[in-house]
This record gives C-alpha cells, structure tokens and sequence, in this order.
C-alpha cells in the first residue's frame, strides 16, 4: 500500500542508500521521465538508461505509459516538454517532464499544456509572467496533520517565513492552515509556469517519500476553522509593467469580473466543488460568489499590493485558485480573457 511504501522509505539505512547511489555509473545518463496520470492530478514516472547525456529537450525519445482514453487501458505516448538536472540522481542525470498524447497525436484529456501552449504563442510578445503559490498540507502517513495531537487540537493557527535555496530558490512559508505551508515559483514567462510548477510539485512529492509524510493539495483537508489551501497566481505584462501600468492592470481585472464564475470553474480540476470548501467568504478568503478587487486586501478575489498601487505600475494578485489546480488551465484562462483580444479571445 502507499502507506506501507512511506513508512518502509522512510526507515531505510540512507548511509547504506548513498553508497549505492555514489557507485559511478560509466557514460550512461539516467533519466527520468514525468508526466501527469489520466486522471489528471495525480504524477507518474519512471527511469530509462540512456548511453549519451542530453543537451537540449530535441535529444530525448519519446517514451509511452499505460493510459485511458475514451474508456480503454492503451499505450499512451510520452513527449518530451523540458528538462531539468536530477537533484535526486545528481549530474548528468536528468528530470524531463512529458505531454501524454493519445495515438492519434492529439493531447490526452488530461493534458492542458498543448492548448495553454497555442495561447502563449499568440501572445508571446506581450512577454506574460506568472508567479504561482503553492499551498499544502503536511500529513502524517495515517492521514493526520504532522505534528498535531492525537486528542485535541494544536495552538492557535500562526504564520512563520522561512528562505529555503535548494534546487530551486523559493521561498518557503508556514502559513495559518494545519501544517500547512507554501512555495512560490516563478516568474515564469508563459508555459514555464505550468512546467516548472508541475516539477516542483514531484520534487516536493519525492522529498516526502524519503521523510515518511505525505503532502496533500487538497484545498480543504480539514474541516472546521481552519484555512484551507490555494494557489495564487501573480500576473504581469510588459505593458503592465511599464510606466502607468496600472491602467493595463485594473482594464484586465474589468475583464476578470465579466468572467468571474468561467474561471471558478477552471481554478480547480473539479469545476469548482473543491473551492466551494476553502472560499467561503472569511479569514482570508474572498466567497465564492462574489467577486471583490481590492489594494493591499487579502480578503479580496484579486489584490492590486500596495507597492503597485503607489508605482502604479507591476503585477496583480487573483488569490482563487485551489490548491490543486492545474497551472495551464489557470494560466491559459488568464491569457485568454486577459490578454487576447476581440474574436482572438473566444476561440
């Protein structure tokens, strides 16, 4: 079971595991293959052997994996999207994560990077960044918050700030949730957003497997006062960015309002029900049904931060998205209502 799997990597002799981990390993490269399941939440992947390094994505075949499509278990083919140094493995070993298409070449239903990818061309000269949160839970492997007491409840929800440089620099905050914490990735410009994003979730997965604990995105874990988990997104423009930006941002945030119940919809993998459990119009989460713009205010659907409000000029806030969204829905939303324009934007 996946419990039974924690428990026994956690408990293993990592002293012994670095040894064989540090046996040299000739001209070959290891890499390992990411992808997202079906399902469309949860990651796969597994490892070939390869007998050159990679320089570029272009030197990586395509590999296949066992996926469903139109009701049928079917070899579903993988195709390399970027690459990334393997923390785990170390050099010159590599991370690549991969679209899942059907056998006819189109994109799985489970793969939104294609379409997110079409978009961010048709708009790649407006150089679009995105900055994601990434809320989640930590769990212990029999589903309990890590760390809470067996009877009762822990101490009144607190906030701490922690810089972590690992990997990838982010910064690594305890937020007000049951051991609930966040990263932030980015900016990003278009699609790397979704990519990177993807991959530090499997980093973060990973990591977990060797402590014995479990992440959990679910933007609700625990029921009761306490927060629940998003995603917020940061969202920027060269024209935002430049001088007297402000009026770019406050025109998209216009638009926003005009769509505010499509982008729910889209915000996480279940059209909504799983926001309906975190935005529920307190703490520090705007409601569901309503759509609220504010400067400085986290309670807000959209937050203009006080800086930009003072420049007029940088990025805005939508604090929406749930924890477990998928970053291209999000984003490739973002881009349709925001940065396209006339019949461009309704395709």
């Amino acid at each position: 079971s996946e419990t039974a799997s924690l428990v026994g990597c956690s408990r293993l002799n990592k002293f012994l595991r670095e040894r064989y981990l540090n046996l040299p390993q000739g001209e070959f490269c290891q890499v390992t293959y990411v992808w997202i399941a079906y399902c469309g939440m949860d990651l796969c992947y597994k490892t070939r052997t390869m007998d050159f390094t990679p320089k570029t994505i272009a030197d990586i075949p395509e590999w296949d994996t066992i996926g469903q499509t139109e009701g049928f278990s079917t070899e579903m083919p993988l195709a390399p999207a970027c690459m990334f140094r393997d923390p785990f493995l170390l050099d010159p070993n590599k991370l690549v994560f991969c679209e899942v298409l059907k056998n006819t070449r189109e994109p799985a239903e489970s793969n939104h990077r294609n379409s997110c990818n079409k978009i961010m061309e048709k708009i790649k000269e407006l150089h679009p960044w995105f900055g994601m949160e990434q809320e989640y839970t930590l769990l212990g492997v029999d589903g309990h918050p890590f760390g809470w007491p067996r009877l009762g409840f822990p101490k009144p929800q607190g906030y701490l700030n922690v810089t972590m440089s690992c990997y990838i620099h982010i910064i690594h905050n305890f937020l007000f949730g049951p051991q609930t914490w966040e990263f932030q990735v980015g900016p990003c410009e278009g699609i790397e957003m979704g990519d990177h994003l993807w991959m530090v979730r499997f980093l973060l997965h990973r990591v977990c497997e060797d402590f014995g604990v479990v992440a959990t995105l679910d933007p609700k874990p625990m029921t009761g006062d306490w927060d629940g988990a998003g995603c917020h997104i940061n969202v920027s423009t060269v024209q935002m960015r430049a001088e007297g930006g402000i009026e770019h941002i406050n025109k998209a945030i216009e638009k926003l309002r005009k769509r505010h119940a499509e982008h729910i919809r889209v915000y996480d993998p279940n059209g909504g029900e799983d926001n309906k459990r975190r935005l529920i119009g307190c703490q520090v989460f705007s409601s569901i049904n309503d759509f609220s713009p504010g400067v400085a205010n986290r309670g807000a659907s959209i937050r203009i931060p006080y800086r930009v409000a003072q420049n007029k000029c940088g990025y805005f806030e939508d604090r929406r998205p749930a924890a477990n969204c998928d970053p291209y829905a999000v984003t490739c939303a973002m881009a349709r209502t925001c940065m396209l324009e006339g019949e461009e934007e309704l395709k």
